[in-house]
C-alpha cells in the first residue's frame, strides 16, 4: 500500500472511531445520559420520522440492521422511557414506534451536539477549503452507498 492510500486508510479509522467516541462521551459527560451510540441513532431515527412514528423494519431498513435487533434495543428504549410503542389499528402485527418527551429531548440533544461538531470543525476554514471539503465528502458518501 503506496503511502498515500495508507495515510488516508488511517484518516478514515480513526475519524470514524473519534466522532462516535466524542459523540457518546459529550453527550454522557455533558448530560449525564448513558445510552451507547447505536441508542442514541436509532433515537434519532424515531424522531426523523415524523409523530406518526416508524415500524421496526423501516428502523432496520435506515440503520441496516436486523429488525430483530432493532426490536431488542426498542424494547431497551422502551423500558428506560426514550421510546413507546403502538400497534397499528389496521394490522395489529404492525408496531410503530414513537418518542417519549424524555427521547425527543436526548434527539434535541444529540442534533445540538452535531452543529456544535460541525460549527467547530468548520470555524477555521475559508470558503474554499470548505467547498473543497464538501465535494470530498460527497465523493465518499457516494462510494459507500453504493
Amino acid at each position: 500500500m503506496d503511502e498515500f492510500r495508507k495515510e488516508l486508510n488511517e484518516l478514515l479509522v480513526n475519524t470514524f472511531w473519534s466522532i462516535l467516541k466524542v459523540e457518546e462521551r459529550a453527550l454522557k459527560d455533558d448530560h449525564g445520559l448513558n445510552l451507547s451510540i447505536n441508542e442514541y441513532h436509532l433515537i434519532e431515527t424515531v424522531g426523523n420520522s415524523g409523530p406518526e412514528g416508524i415500524t421496526i423494519g423501516d428502523i432496520a431498513q435506515k440503520l441496516q440492521i436486523a429488525p430483530p435487533s432493532v426490536t431488542v434495543s426498542v424494547n431497551k428504549l422502551q423500558t428506560k422511557g426514550y421510546v413507546k410503542k403502538r400497534r397499528a389499528k389496521l394490522d395489529g402485527r404492525v408496531v410503530y414506534v414513537t418518542l417519549t418527551e424524555r427521547g425527543a429531548k436526548v434527539n434535541r440533544l444529540h442534533q445540538h451536539f452535531h452543529t456544535r461538531m460541525v460549527n467547530d470543525m468548520t470555524s477555521d476554514l475559508d470558503a474554499q477549503e470548505r467547498e473543497v471539503l464538501l465535494r470530498g465528502l460527497r465523493k465518499l458518501s457516494a462510494f459507500f452507498e453504493r
